[in-house]
């Protein structure tokens, strides 16, 4: 199950946990509340209280993903402010992206496992806020205001083309189980590099950077945080 954000009711905790088993092994079609209920050793009757649908609750499971890979990228810039390298948090950004299994299927619009979740408007929301694409595009801007990436060409440009980069990224990195080249992780950030330009900010502007970027990231996040569903108090 993906870390949950915040307490969550101990019924919940089990619903979510129990229906992210089924999720994972058989896909949308293959889940169904009866079945997650029995998995959880409580009442049909009882999902209901919390989740209206079922797409409800898989929505939540695949939320709470996207927000745990945020608050990964937010713990890890505030740790080490100099992440915020193009050349370093493209890297890390895909190696997060790559253990989260439902921002990697959503991304991917992976219809197999997420269902009818691939079409629905609140999963477009999680993308367009705290998608992989989406981080990037988010924080291109702030590279470019603090020497971090070159204006040279217009910003429209340059975040299509390191959109297509990154959405390469993704997909190759997802297919092949082991990289086709000994040092991936220093190819990517090459080719970051060669396509943003040489990363000529001062310490200053790098630590200023990160924290643009972590106040961007937790706007997003209350974004995501008003998809998320949150189960009532109704005991243990």
């Amino acid at each position: 199950m993906p870390e949950l954000p915040g307490p969550t009711p101990p019924k919940a905790a089990r619903i979510l946990a129990a229906a992210g088993e089924l999720l994972l092994g058989r896909g949308s079609k293959g889940v169904t509340i009866a079945e997650v209920a029995r998995r959880a050793h409580i009442g049909k009757g009882t999902v209901y209280l919390y989740w209206k649908t079922k797409e409800d609750l898989l929505l939540d499971l695949v939320c709470r993903d996207f927000l745990a890979l945020a608050d990964g990228q937010i713990t890890a810039l505030t740790d080490d402010p100099d992440l915020a390298r193009p050349s370093r948090l493209c890297v890390h950004m895909l190696h997060r992206s790559a253990a989260h299994p439902y921002v990697t299927a959503l991304h991917g619009n992976d219809d197999e496992l997420l269902g009818v979740l691939t079409q629905d408007p609140r999963s477009t929301t999680l993308l367009d806020t705290l998608g992989p694409d989406a981080l990037m595009r988010q924080i291109l801007p702030i590279w470019r205001t603090h020497n971090l990436a070159t204006t040279t060409w217009p910003l429209p440009d340059q975040a299509f083309a390191l959109d297509s980069l990154i959405s390469g990224f993704l997909v190759t990195t997802h297919r092949f189980s082991h990289p086709p080249t000994e040092d991936s992780d220093r190819v990517i950030a090459a080719a970051v590099t060669a396509l943003l330009g040489p990363e000529q900010a001062t310490p200053a502007q790098i630590h200023a950077a990160a924290t643009t970027g972590i106040r961007s990231l937790t706007e997003n996040r209350t974004i995501a945080l008003d998809l998320l569903a949150q189960p009532a108090k109704l005991g243990r």
